[in-house]
């Protein structure tokens, strides 16, 4: 079992690259994003786990950031949306106008980003379930869905 103390010297894989950080044990993932390493895509919303502002993908599954431990993500292979590059669901919440103020949008296109890829068949119902994991203050929900069928449509195509 690995030992942490005051501060330790750990490398993670964020967004494809290498990175060799000093941690405190109790740093979350979604502080050193942000503060170490200058992501500031994942947002800090509720800090607690219920809104979803900070979603990144662990292993290509979203986690909530704000309730990682930078530790836990050792091994792992940590994606923000810094690390997206002209993905179709990027498209779509533009095309689909699918944010209003924005806080939300990067922690949505990650969880909609983890549906699509690990659910291409996705229906109506997983959808929405998948969805419920993410809060938009500004009510965009309809948009957000039809920028996930206009992906698994094209998808399909």
């Amino acid at each position: 079992m690995i030992s942490y103390i005051e501060t330790s010297k750990i490398e993670l894989n964020i967004n494809g690259e290498k990175r060799k950080l000093v941690i405190r044990p109790a740093d979350t993932l979604l502080r050193v994003l942000r503060e170490q390493l200058g992501l500031t895509g994942a947002k800090a919303g509720c800090e607690n786990g219920d809104c979803g502002t900070c979603t990144v993908l662990l292993d290509g599954l979203p986690v909530k950031s704000c309730i990682m431990l930078a530790v836990e993500a050792i091994g792992h292979k940590v994606t923000t949306i810094e690390g997206l590059k002209e993905e179709p669901i990027q498209k779509a919440f533009m095309d689909k106008w699918s944010f209003q103020c924005g806080y939300c949008t990067p922690g949505f296109i990650m969880n909609c980003y983890g549906l699509i890829t690990i659910h291409p068949d996705a229906d109506d119902e997983t959808i929405e379930e998948w969805l419920q994991s993410n809060i938009c203050r500004c009510t965009s929900y309809e948009e957000i869905r039809e920028a996930v069928k206009s992906v698994l449509l094209l998808n399909k195509k």
